[in-house]
This record gives C-alpha cells, sequence and structure tokens, in this order.
C-alpha cells in the first residue's frame, strides 16, 4: 500500500463560512511512496469522486508545518482561505 485518501461531502456549515463541499478529510502517503505521484494520483481520485457526485468545491485543511503536503495541494490548483489559529491555554 503506498497511501490511503479519505473524503466526503461536508453540509452547509456556518460556523467555517461555506456551503456545502466535498472535504479531503486525510491522505497519507508512506515514506517509500512519497515524491513519486502517488499523493497526487490519491487526490485526484477523491476530486473526481467528489465531482461525480456534484459538489461545488473540494476544502482540506493541512498543518501550517506540511510544506510538502502544501506544495502538493498549491500544484493541484488549491488556495489558502482561511487561517485557523490556537491559543494553548496552560492548566
Amino acid at each position: 500500500v503506498a497511501g490511503y485518501v479519505y473524503a466526503g461531502i461536508e453540509p452547509l456549515s456556518w460556523k467555517e463560512l461555506r456551503a456545502e463541499a466535498g472535504f479531503v478529510h486525510d491522505l497519507l502517503v508512506s515514506d517509500e511512496a512519497r515524491n513519486g505521484g502517488a499523493g497526487r494520483q490519491l487526490l485526484d481520485a477523491a476530486i473526481a469522486w467528489l465531482k461525480q457526485r456534484g459538489v461545488p468545491r473540494v476544502m482540506l485543511w493541512t498543518a501550517a508545518r506540511n510544506a510538502g503536503a502544501q506544495r502538493l495541494f498549491k500544484r493541484r490548483g488549491f488556495r489558502s482561505t482561511m487561517v485557523e489559529m490556537t491559543l494553548e491555554l496552560d492548566a
């Protein structure tokens, strides 16, 4: 197994200020398969699956430090739309 992708259709979200959308929840590529096109193929398969179901857009989240994933998503045409910010509260 080179990796996997998990995607679904999310309903309208007032919290996220968006209409119904396809969402790539998880995309993982094994270390051995990285930089060989597996991530692109998995992402394209998820996008095709969502497109067949008529969703108007595809969204995903990625960790701020995951530069490799961000490069993959940007090459595929994804763009930043929201910035999540976190404040850790010490006990």
